[in-house]
């Protein structure tokens, strides 16, 4: 199927290659996803879309010789055994490949934290400064403190019915993890890496705002900016601690909050209003950012 650009932590797995054979489900996994994939002995090439949440790829078992991408840059090859893991904060789709070097299946698991329960662990960690944090991505690494919090995950999922209480508690303590390892303040590294200039920021900010409604484009920012995609989207994300997709998104849901609270207009109209045709959709999004329905939301004001 053609590959967009970003998708829905519910939607991710549809486009990784392999088997699904472990999937928690239930209401004990309503602020963390878990797939386990059993993936083919090789695979030249394929691509991933980005997502907004924070998203870990283990490698649950097997070893294999990789290579990623983002697109138009270098290849980086790796070898990746039992152990290893991926932590990805959104941005851009991604190119992999790989071929398995042992007899064991190969099997990789992906867990993706809800935005609010993430939010929750950097306030615990960063306090009122959470806001300007922003994550690093990490490609084939090693973490066992990490990989013991996911095996115990992993495990729950063959539960039925799993924990809803033990689940949430390792969710909250992966969020934290990550945030205390993964996690510094934007501002830290800006005087040490170039990030992109304030008025081509401050330009495509405001432009973003105008077009507010519209699907978002990386490549139509990135053209905005006069950038190659790659390079507007990692000092985009040095500038403001977010990807542009998921700057993008706050854009909407604080112009979504803003409208719930100031007008009159049905919830299916402010969807509308800042891009989103799917109001279900729209509540979704609404729901992971806030932790309450819009409905609930206007009724608070």
């Amino acid at each position: 199927m053609p590959v967009p650009q970003t998708t829905s932590a519910e939607a991710l797995d549809r486009y990784a290659l392999g088997k699904t054979i472990v999937v928690g489900h239930g209401p004990g996994w309503e602020d963390v996803r878990l797939v386990v994939k059993s993936l083919p002995p090789t695979a030249e090439t394929f691509t991933m879309p980005a997502v907004t949440e924070p998203f870990i790829a283990w490698i649950s078992s097997g070893e294999a010789e990789a290579r990623e991408r983002d697109p138009g840059g270098p290849w980086r090859t790796m070898h990746l055994k039992q152990g290893s893991f991926f932590l990805t904060t959104g941005g851009e789709p991604y190119e992999f490949g790989w071929r398995t070097l042992s007899f064991a299946p190969f099997e990789v698991t992906l867990v993706l934290l809800s935005l609010p329960l993430f939010q929750e662990a950097l306030a615990e960690v960063f306090g009122k400064n959470a806001p300007r944090t922003a994550m690093r991505d990490v490609s084939g690494s090693q973490d066992p403190a990490l990989i013991a919090l996911l095996q115990q995950l992993r495990a729950e999922a063959g539960r039925r019915p799993a924990s809803r209480l033990f689940v949430r508690g390792l969710a909250q303590a992966i969020g934290v993890h990550l945030a205390r390892n993964y996690a510094s303040l934007a501002t830290a590294t800006r005087s040490a890496t170039p990030a992109l200039p304030g008025f081509k920021l401050r330009r495509i900010t405001a432009w973003m705002a105008e077009h507010l409604a519209e699907e978002f484009s990386l490549a139509r920012l990135a053209k905005q900016a006069d950038m190659s995609v790659f390079h507007f989207n990692r000092l985009f994300k040095r500038a403001t601690g977010l990807p542009p997709s998921q700057y993008h998104i706050r854009l909407r849901l604080d112009t979504a909050r803003r409208l719930l609270r100031e007008t009159d207009r049905s919830v299916i109209e402010v969807a509308n209003a800042v891009g989103y045709s799917n109001p279900s959709h729209f509540a979704q999004l609404f729901r992971k950012d806030t932790g309450i329905t819009p409905s609930d939301y206007r009724r608070e004001r």
